[in-house]
């Protein structure tokens, strides 16, 4: 097809072996049309077999399609295109329907926000809604190892259409073995050298939120959007933050069905084995099966009962079933306090999480960062690869204070979004702190199940901090305990925090320094998680 700008975008089309009309299904993508999403969805075939026109195309200057490829700068004006290309296509009913995830699923938004007229309903999965809190920044930290290794897959990929063999093999390289070994480490010589048109360092150079993001941001061009969409996300994918965001916004304003499902995944795969937590057969993707439910409601009007279901279903870590929800977070929060002796740093058994502060105060703890050997990033959502792994070992480090629960005599039920109040002090202008919640089992196991994190700024209030956990559901198993583990960094997930405040595309390996944190809690200075304890008596 040609753009409103005369340039040619390539798509595979994919026709049932059957009579027409049929409706469309279309996804844009940037990695090159054949693979069309196959590392979480099925192929193309398997849509159209269902009765569908399936049309899969490369994104302006990605694949065979022409054009200068730009981060998202295009998408809503060559989405709009394609959409009215599409429905009227040969054997199309002129109805359309989007689906994709991570950059398939930005497009899917950037093309709604004109409102195309055959755009009937799109399934986003794993989006930004806010591109700078919910995918380059979290908690006004940089999200180095997602974003320059993101950075460099895109740029392997336009040194092979320009057919640059040397850029490719070292780019594909560093790719394997990501590095932070640069003078000032959130910079990468080697991408700025072999891709100085990359975005990346746009994205480190902007590291407040302002009007560069809001430019960007689905956010600003979706306020009069309202289309039923379908939201998936997973409770290890470092974008759950956009879904969840898209997903309420739309929710507290749409006339539309707003459905949403998250599973126990990262960004992928979405199967059953996460880090190294089975989560059972019933974390097998059930999404492929959904979409077809759901394409065939909206674009062929078959009633297919999803209306007569709660708009919510969300994945049990723990027991390893599905419950299904009318609202979201509807619980109100339960605190937990945190109290110890002063020795949570060195005791993993010092520090205690309790349902009422500690009285009299306790002894406070202190933790020291050292840049020299950073805590390191271990699974979660922010780390690569992602997922739950064992912390035990990690857990002993000295400049990681933990605080675990005693022994629960019932299941303990979590469901909702989790925040850490965390009163604490520390000896630099700026420090980061990390918030990892783990269930502790009977072993000695740790596996950790919610993360956050939180740069504190010169000029910012540093106490209490407020850190926002990724959204959990999960079942906690009697006899098991529940702990919070802190720490001043978790690299290369984020960079090491200079102690001044100095922007991560500014902060030089050299100047970084030893930071001593302090970490409060009793009556007086309250310290706390905020969990959303569940009974499910009732689904």
């Amino acid at each position: 097809m040609l753009t409103r700008d005369g340039v040619r975008l390539d798509a595979d089309l994919y026709y049932p072996d059957a009579a027409g009309p049929f409706p469309v299904l279309l996804m844009r993508q940037p990695y090159g049309r054949a693979i069309a999403s196959t590392v979480v969805y099925a192929p193309p075939t398997w849509y159209a077999a269902h009765g569908y026109l399936v049309v899969i195309q490369d994104v302006r200057g990605r694949g065979t399609s022409e054009g200068e490829f730009k981060l998202f700068a295009h998408e809503i004006n060559d989405g709009y295109d394609t959409i009215l290309w599409a429905a009227n296509l040969p054997g199309s009913t002129g109805e359309v329907g989007m689906y994709g995830f991570s950059y398939q699923g930005m497009t899917q938004l950037y093309a709604a926000a004109p409102q195309p007229a055959p755009l009937k309903t799109i399934c986003p999965a794993m989006v930004g809604y806010d591109l700078y809190t919910d995918w380059a920044y979290e908690g006004g930290a940089f999200c180095l190892q997602a974003n320059l290794g993101w950075a460099i897959q895109l740029a392997i990929e336009t040194a092979r259409l320009k057919g640059d063999g040397a850029a490719h093999q070292a780019l594909s390289a560093a790719a394997k073995t990501l590095t932070f070994s640069d003078p000032i480490p959130a910079r990468s010589s080697l991408l700025e050298t072999l891709a100085p048109d990359s975005y990346y360092p746009e994205w480190l150079d902007h590291s407040e939120p302002g009007e560069y993001w809001e430019r960007l941001s689905p956010k600003t061009c979706l306020q009069n959007v309202d289309l039923p969409m379908l939201h998936m996300g997973g409770w290890f994918d470092t974008y759950l933050r956009g879904t969840l965001n898209l997903y309420k916004a739309m929710a507290a304003r749409s006339t539309y069905r707003q459905q949403l499902l998250i599973g126990p995944w990262p960004h992928l795969p979405w199967g059953r084995k996460v880090g190294a937590v089975d989560f059972g057969a019933e974390a097998t993707s059930p999404c492929d099966r959904l979409q077809i439910r759901w394409f065939d409601h909206f674009l062929k009007g078959i009633d297919t009962g999803l209306l007569n279901e709660p708009p919510i279903l969300l994945f049990e870590m723990g027991s390893n079933q599905w419950r299904s929800f009318h609202s979201w977070s509807s619980h109100p929060p339960t605190p937990f306090f945190l109290s110890s002796s002063g020795l949570a740093s060195i005791d993993d058994c010092d520090g205690t999480l309790l349902p009422t502060p500690y009285s009299p105060p306790p002894t406070p703890d202190t933790l020291i960062h050292d840049p020299w050997r950073p805590v390191p990033a271990l699974g979660g959502h922010a780390a690569f690869p992602a997922g739950a792994y064992d912390r035990a070992s990690l857990d002993c480090r000295s400049d990681i204070l933990t605080y675990t629960s005693a022994p629960l005599s019932k299941a303990l039920y979590l469901a909702g979004e989790v925040f850490a109040s965390i009163h604490c002090g520390a000896d630099t202008p700026s420090f980061d702190l990390c918030a990892v919640l783990s269930e502790v089992d009977a072993n000695g196991g740790v596996y950790p199940f919610s993360q956050g994190y939180r740069r504190i700024n010169p000029g910012q209030s540093a106490s209490p901090v407020q850190i926002t956990l990724q959204s959990v559901c999960i079942c906690l198993r009697p006899g098991n305990a529940l702990r919070l583990s802190l720490s001043a960094a978790c690299f290369p997930a984020y960079p090491v925090n200079d102690g001044r405040g100095t922007p991560p595309g500014n902060t030089r390996l050299i100047d970084q320094q030893i930071i001593t944190v302090t970490v409060y809690s009793g009556d007086d200075r309250p310290s706390h998680l905020l969990l959303p304890v569940s009974s499910f008596s009732q689904p």
